[in-house]
């Protein structure tokens, strides 16, 4: 089947959707489906869509169809040397770049390199009266009025069908290598930020249960003479700690307990909130693993975090009628709705996947 036959199916399942007020729950390899508030629709699948479309090393841009498989994505770069710097975590075989975009998910490198959306370059989107639209394109420059390509990292499908992405990626480093330190968490906090207002390659970092790991990255010189300065214990397998942490294989995240994931500005101080953390990203991103039963207290948490200027996001398991997303002030709450009367005015893509009534 060629690809103008596939987008002609999802604009005859868009249309008969709109017409019937059929909720559509947008679908790749489904490696994502736990995020986000419940799923309601009709599945349409975007695996049919895929293929690398244009690939520029030299340029530093890839341009793909939502269905393409990010192993396949991130294997053609690899080819080059390349990588998409922010890391993005599969969780699981099947994950597609659509996926990637639409959960807005990054990994350990977003804090040297940038979140998802600060790759976006532009984007095919397919609205909810069927209309294929295109935003962006693909070199920084193109970015005029309205970035809506960037919108629509982490969007999770709720403003319509992503066709196509282009992206900007990155040579990968000449030199990694991966140090530890025993220290406990208001002392790694500290050295965090001392450390992130220095000319320090820094890459990655991750402190939970006493150890603070960092991952320095970039030439071969300026690598060694950071290892130097900074000391710490060699980690022989870096390699393999960073990619268990970016898929949440580590045993921290493997209990089955409720998981939060609170952002907070990287200078904020330790949170006491009454379970086990994990720090990540400069101590901008925290882990919280509760008990099933800190469901009841999901507005403590909120506020806790709210009050150290964060939010907190039920990342994984719980009771999602307390919302998984933190909830909106009534101002961009407006601005949410009024975005998804524009792109989806029926309301049939993914309804409800981020919050109730949109």
């Amino acid at each position: 089947m060629t690809t103008e036959q596939v987008q002609a199916q999802f604009r005859e399942r868009i249309l008969a959707a709109s017409a019937g007020n059929t909720a559509l729950r947008i679908h790749g390899g489904g490696s994502k489906d736990w995020y986000g508030q419940a799923l309601h629709g009709e599945l349409l699948d975007t695996r049919a869509y895929d293929g690398i479309v244009d690939y520029e090393p030299t340029e530093l841009v890839i341009t793909a169809r939502c269905g393409t498989p990010l192993a396949v994505i991130e294997a053609a770069l690899a080819e080059r040397n390349q990588m998409l710097a922010f890391e993005p975590p599969h969780f699981g075989a099947g994950a597609t770049i659509g996926g990637v975009v639409a959960s807005g998910l990054s990994g350990p490198r977003r804090q040297a390199a940038g979140a998802v959306r600060d790759f976006m370059l532009g984007a095919v989107l397919m609205d909810g009266k069927g209309e294929v639209l295109h935003f962006g394109g693909q070199v920084m420059k193109n970015v005029a009025g309205y970035d809506v390509s960037r919108l629509l990292a982490g969007s999770l499908g709720s403003l319509g069908l992503i066709l196509e992405v282009s992206l900007k990626v990155l040579p990968k480093p000449f030199a990694e290598t991966t140090r530890r330190f025993a220290m406990p968490q208001h002392e790694a906090l500290w050295r965090l930020n001392e450390w992130g207002a220095q000319p320090l390659p820094i890459s990655a970092s991750a402190w939970h249960d006493g150890v603070l790991t960092l991952r320095l990255s970039g030439a071969d010189a300026a690598v060694k003479a950071a290892a130097r300065k900074l000391g710490g214990e060699s980690v022989d397998d870096g390699a393999a700690f960073w990619l268990a942490l970016r898929e949440h294989a580590l045993p921290f995240f493997r209990d089955g307990k409720d998981l939060w994931r609170l952002s907070l500005p990287s200078h904020a101080p330790q949170l006491v909130l009454g379970g086990e953390q994990m720090i990540e990203w400069g101590g901008a991103q925290r882990w919280l693993k509760t008990s099933s039963d800190a469901n009841s207290d999901a507005a403590g948490i909120r506020a806790s975090v709210a009050a150290a200027a964060g939010h907190a996001c039920l990342f994984r398991g719980g009771d999602k009628s307390v919302g998984v997303f933190q909830p909106l002030a009534p101002a961009v709450a407006r601005i949410h709705r009024n975005l998804k009367n524009a792109f989806d005015p029926a309301g049939i893509f993914n309804p409800g996947r981020m919050y109730p009534g949109l």
